[in-house]
């Protein structure tokens, strides 16, 4: 782990600026999560590899690639060349990721998976240990602007109990409806990652929205008493 991190979702911002939606949020993010659908694993299209690369020209930002898709792993070496940093798939979509998990090794990419809200923690557990990280979906993926589900919360603490209990360094991202009524609810979880989309690209000033965000899971303890 690498200390508690924001990840504005581009998912939420206007599809016209994305360019200028990231130089605002830049200077206070800690990753950009770009949202890939495909139409098929979930019924929306969003934005894929021509986007990713045309953004890459205007960030530094580490992108997390959460491929909502049904072949997760067949642009792997593309997403790659067009500059991902770590891509999560769905279990649901790829039961068995050991494959997946060595192609996106090969291709310098980061690894991770994803659950929706009706799989259990127990879907992932035996990939735990080769994993960068796990996102703990907090609304049913494939559309933006929901509410965030508090069903999410005790399998985040499941997840952190197991993940601490193996010795592992293994990220917990949440990602949906997260903002000020509930991202202090998922760090006491044990969510190291924060997915805000409308929360942050909704509000006059998203950088000063990451801030307000970044205050609150900055001035309290994780660690349940």
């Amino acid at each position: 782990m690498a200390g508690l991190r924001i990840a504005p979702s581009l998912l939420a911002a206007d599809f016209g600026y994305l360019v200028e939606a990231v130089s605002a949020i830049e200077s206070e993010a800690d990753l950009l999560h770009l949202d890939i659908m495909d139409g098929h694993f979930v019924p929306n299209l969003s934005f894929g590899l021509p986007v990713i690369a045309s953004l890459r020209r205007h960030t530094e930002l580490p992108f997390d690639c959460h491929l909502m898709t049904t072949n997760p792993d067949a642009f792997l070496p593309e997403l790659a060349a067009a500059g991902a940093d770590l891509v999560t798939m769905h279990i649901e979509a790829i039961p068995d990721p050991t494959e997946a998990m060595k192609a996106a090794s090969s291709n310098d990419l980061g690894f991770g998976l994803v659950i929706s809200p009706p799989t259990p923690f127990s879907a992932v557990a035996p990939f735990m240990e080769t994993v960068n990280m796990l996102l703990v979906m907090s609304v049913n993926p494939g559309f933006g602007g929901q509410s965030f589900m508090s069903e999410a919360l005790p399998k985040i603490e499941q997840a952190r109990i197991w993940i601490e209990s193996h010795g592992l360094e293994a990220d917990i991202e949440v990602d949906g409806g997260i903002s000020s009524e509930n991202i202090i609810s998922a760090k006491s979880a044990g969510a190291t990652i924060f997915v805000a989309g409308t929360s942050v690209f909704g509000a006059p000033d998203p950088a000063e929205a990451i801030r307000g965000l970044r205050r609150m899971i900055e001035g309290e303890s994780w660690i349940q008493e």
